[in-house]
Protein backbone atom coordinates (compact mmCIF):
# COMPACT_ATOMS: atom_id res chain seq x y z
CA UNK A 1 0.00 0.00 0.00
CA UNK A 2 1.31 3.63 -1.01
CA UNK A 3 1.98 5.47 2.08
CA UNK A 4 2.46 9.67 1.18
CA UNK A 5 2.76 12.31 3.87
CA UNK A 6 -0.19 14.45 3.97
CA UNK A 7 2.17 17.45 4.34
CA UNK A 8 3.44 16.35 0.62
CA UNK A 9 -0.10 18.00 -0.62
CA UNK A 10 1.25 21.30 -0.41
CA UNK A 11 0.21 23.31 -3.67
CA UNK A 12 -3.27 24.57 -3.92
CA UNK A 13 -4.79 23.86 -7.43
CA UNK A 14 -8.29 25.27 -9.42
CA UNK A 15 -9.16 22.05 -11.10
CA UNK A 16 -10.67 24.09 -14.61
CA UNK A 17 -13.59 22.37 -16.68
CA UNK A 18 -13.81 23.52 -20.64
CA UNK A 19 -16.36 25.60 -21.77
CA UNK A 20 -17.03 26.08 -25.62
CA UNK A 21 -18.98 29.21 -26.11
CA UNK A 22 -20.43 29.83 -30.10
CA UNK A 23 -18.08 32.47 -31.42
CA UNK A 24 -20.75 33.78 -33.67
CA UNK A 25 -19.04 32.34 -36.92
CA UNK A 26 -20.12 29.32 -36.54
CA UNK A 27 -17.29 28.07 -34.51
CA UNK A 28 -16.79 28.39 -30.67
CA UNK A 29 -14.12 29.57 -28.42
CA UNK A 30 -12.66 27.28 -25.51
CA UNK A 31 -12.72 29.12 -21.94
CA UNK A 32 -12.25 27.26 -18.65
CA UNK A 33 -14.35 27.76 -15.49
CA UNK A 34 -13.65 26.71 -11.89
CA UNK A 35 -15.04 22.90 -10.90
CA UNK A 36 -13.13 22.94 -7.64
CA UNK A 37 -9.95 23.83 -5.71
CA UNK A 38 -8.12 20.63 -4.55
CA UNK A 39 -4.44 20.26 -2.34
CA UNK A 40 -1.79 18.66 -4.34
CA UNK A 41 1.69 17.95 -4.97
CA UNK A 42 3.33 18.42 -8.07
CA UNK A 43 6.17 16.81 -9.19
CA UNK A 44 7.97 17.60 -12.85
CA UNK A 45 8.71 13.76 -14.87
CA UNK A 46 10.36 15.61 -17.54
CA UNK A 47 11.13 18.47 -20.69
CA UNK A 48 11.79 17.99 -23.70
CA UNK A 49 11.94 20.06 -26.28
CA UNK A 50 10.53 20.11 -30.45
CA UNK A 51 11.84 22.61 -33.35
CA UNK A 52 8.36 25.10 -35.05
CA UNK A 53 8.17 27.60 -37.13
CA UNK A 54 9.04 30.06 -34.98
CA UNK A 55 11.92 28.39 -33.28
CA UNK A 56 12.95 25.77 -30.48
CA UNK A 57 9.42 24.63 -28.25
CA UNK A 58 9.61 23.12 -24.99
CA UNK A 59 7.18 20.62 -23.27
CA UNK A 60 7.11 20.38 -19.69
CA UNK A 61 5.48 16.99 -18.09
CA UNK A 62 4.40 16.85 -14.57
CA UNK A 63 2.62 14.08 -12.32
CA UNK A 64 -0.06 15.92 -9.96
CA UNK A 65 -1.11 13.91 -7.45
CA UNK A 66 -4.79 14.70 -6.08
CA UNK A 67 -6.89 13.00 -3.26
CA UNK A 68 -9.29 10.62 -5.23
CA UNK A 69 -11.83 12.04 -7.86
CA UNK A 70 -13.99 10.59 -9.92
CA UNK A 71 -15.05 13.61 -12.29
CA UNK A 72 -11.76 14.20 -13.89
CA UNK A 73 -11.72 14.48 -17.48
CA UNK A 74 -8.70 14.63 -20.53
CA UNK A 75 -8.44 18.03 -21.76
CA UNK A 76 -9.18 19.97 -17.91
CA UNK A 77 -6.62 21.87 -16.57
CA UNK A 78 -5.30 22.35 -13.40
CA UNK A 79 -4.11 26.08 -12.35
CA UNK A 80 -1.50 27.73 -9.70
CA UNK A 81 -1.72 31.25 -10.16
CA UNK A 82 -0.31 31.96 -13.52
CA UNK A 83 0.96 28.18 -14.09
CA UNK A 84 -1.39 26.25 -16.33
CA UNK A 85 -1.28 22.60 -16.09
CA UNK A 86 -3.46 20.66 -18.94
CA UNK A 87 -4.66 17.27 -18.07
CA UNK A 88 -3.75 14.42 -20.55
CA UNK A 89 -4.08 11.51 -18.62
CA UNK A 90 -5.04 10.28 -14.78
CA UNK A 91 -4.57 7.03 -12.77
CA UNK A 92 -4.97 5.37 -9.56
CA UNK A 93 -1.43 4.75 -8.42
CA UNK A 94 -2.22 1.99 -6.17
CA UNK A 95 -5.63 0.91 -7.07
CA UNK A 96 -7.46 1.72 -3.65
CA UNK A 97 -9.18 4.78 -4.43
CA UNK A 98 -7.54 6.57 -2.68
CA UNK A 99 -5.42 9.02 -5.22
CA UNK A 100 -5.79 10.09 -8.40
CA UNK A 101 -2.00 10.88 -10.29
CA UNK A 102 -2.56 13.39 -13.14
CA UNK A 103 -0.13 13.16 -16.54
CA UNK A 104 -0.14 17.14 -17.58
CA UNK A 105 1.84 18.86 -19.60
CA UNK A 106 2.58 22.38 -18.72
CA UNK A 107 1.21 25.47 -20.97
CA UNK A 108 4.09 28.10 -21.53
CA UNK A 109 1.93 31.00 -22.13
Amino acid sequence: MLTLDPGAFSARLDLMTPVAAPDGQGGATMTYTLLARAWARIEPVSIGASEEANGETFHVTHEIWLRARDDLESGMRLQRGARVFRLAGFRDPDETGRYTVCRCEEVLT
